[in-house]
């Protein structure tokens, strides 16, 4: 695997440090963070690959009727 060495100022390194879990690289939290972003298509591809029973169908239905008399509110602080 070819490398290549950059150079980042220390508040660079600092924020790419806090991201890093465990014994993860540089170049794996880089590529957590930039790499490919999810998309339509792969939302598509992913939703047409889930198997539910009618239940949760009818469930799910049922949540989305009721949202429409009784909307979500935003909590007051």
């Amino acid at each position: 695997m070819a490398v290549k060495t950059i150079t980042i100022d220390m508040e660079a390194y600092t924020l790419l440090s806090r991201l890093k879990e465990g014994g993860q690289s540089f170049s794996q939290v880089i590529k957590q963070h930039f790499g490919p972003q999810p998309s339509a298509g792969r939302f598509a591809s992913l939703v047409r690959s889930i198997h539910m029973s009618e239940a949760a169908i009818d469930a799910m239905d049922r949540q989305v009727k009721n949202r429409r008399t009784d909307l979500a509110r935003a909590v007051k602080r």
